[in-house]
């Protein structure tokens, strides 16, 4: 749903009076089924965008001020909701900064468990973004392709969760139960049947000389504004910002995995940048897995989580534990005063900073390609709203 006013200036040549017309136009706020409730704001001269604001707060739910009055279990399950295509992910961030508060030394079996898993998490939601933003410039294909090999991950998932989305699954001190057997031959074959897929966005998508019309050269974004603005992930590292904590500041198992971890960057910083370090980086997230899957089947038996007190309280102090999510940089600071819940939780989301430069992108591009622009950041609007 779109809406519009428009705003009329009067300026006099030598002919006469000649009058001009600036049209403000509203993308949004649209309906929550589709990636969620974000508004547009933008000021046209004809085609053309003068001026975009990006207008957030539609889902806000408070998040920060509901983790003060839960408690340190309880604070998990609303974390992983923020970002609801990296709902682990999530979780990683409260429980790493709450065991870093407690000097909590974590099972090796559970340590590697969620590294497989944050990888496992990190294709499910890149696949969701292959195959939609194909869908936004007019191809429906793609989409289908990514919700059956979605699908097949959502099993593993949900198997040795219980939960399709949100998972649940960290605990302080580990995970909330060791693993089905037989599940991680089963996670095995459904990883290596899907990379045997993969080339289908290479072939269909990146392929395809429409949509690298509509992409190359299309909103691009300089590293400047991009260290500027915050912005992180595959949007930052196709302008060529080549960073990732889980090289550069390696937590969980990754700095064990550096022989396999690429990152992926590009310097062209155009839409077609951004998917193509996208799709890369979900073919790296496999390799991830597979060396993850290795080395899990290699340890000895042992436990996977801490034992906990009945009444869980971190001690006085403050933290801050950031992870590379699958969209981004996404770190928790963390106040205790002592008590069984956080003083203070504040959550640094990928997407709030990354959906910011969009008012100095879009400006001097056409209202065609402002869908193009705005698919590329591969944004979940909870994650802005929180």
């Amino acid at each position: 749903m779109t809406e519009t006013t428009q705003h009329r200036e009067t300026t006099v040549g030598i002919g006469g009076a000649a009058e001009s017309t600036d049209m403000v136009l509203n993308i949004g706020p649209q309906h929550p089924s589709t990636h969620g409730v974000l508004r547009l704001r933008l000021v046209l001269d004809g085609e053309l965008i003068q001026h975009a604001e990006p207008v957030i707060g539609y889902m806000h739910r408070g998040a920060e001020k509901l983790f003060e009055a839960r408690d340190y279990r309880q604070i998990i399950v609303l974390a992983n909701r923020h970002d609801w295509l990296s709902a682990f992910s999530n979780e990683l961030g409260v429980v790493m900064a709450v065991e870093r508060m407690l000097g909590m030394e974590v099972p090796e079996r559970a340590v590697w468990t969620r590294t497989l898993l944050a990888e496992l998490n990190r294709v499910l939601n890149h696949l969701m973004f292959l195959g939609s933003y194909p869908l936004e410039l007019g191809g429906i294909t793609p989409i289908f392709h990514a919700f059956r090999e979605r699908e097949d991950l959502q099993h593993i998932m949900e198997e040795v969760s219980g939960g399709r989305m949100h998972y649940m699954f960290n605990r302080v001190g580990g995970l909330k139960e060791d693993l089905p057997a037989g599940w991680l031959g089963r996670t095995r074959e459904a990883v290596a049947a899907i990379s045997s897929r993969m080339d289908v966005y290479d072939r269909l998508v990146l392929g395809n000389e429409i949509f690298r019309g509509r992409t190359r050269g299309v909103g691009v974004l300089s590293p400047e504004a991009a260290h500027a603005y915050g912005v992180s992930g595959p949007i930052a590292r196709g302008s060529g910002v080549d960073f990732d904590l889980r090289r550069d500041e390696p937590y969980l198992a990754y700095g064990e995995l550096q022989d396999t971890l690429k990152v992926v960057t590009r310097q062209e910083g155009d839409c077609l940048a951004r998917f193509e370090c996208l799709l890369e980086q979900t073919h790296n997230s496999l390799e991830l897995a597979v060396a993850c899957l290795d080395r899990i089947a290699q340890l000895p038996p042992g436990p996977i989580n801490q034992r906990l007190p009945k009444v869980l309280k971190a001690p006085e102090g403050h933290t801050y534990a950031w992870t590379e999510n699958p969209l981004g940089l996404n770190g928790y600071y963390l106040v205790s005063k002592g008590e069984k819940t956080p003083y203070r939780l504040k959550l640094r989301s990928a997407s709030y900073n990354n959906i910011q430069v969009l008012s100095e992108l879009l400006p001097g591009t056409l209202v065609s390609d402002m869908v193009a622009i705005l698919g590329s950041f591969f944004f979940v609007v909870g994650d802005i709203d929180k």
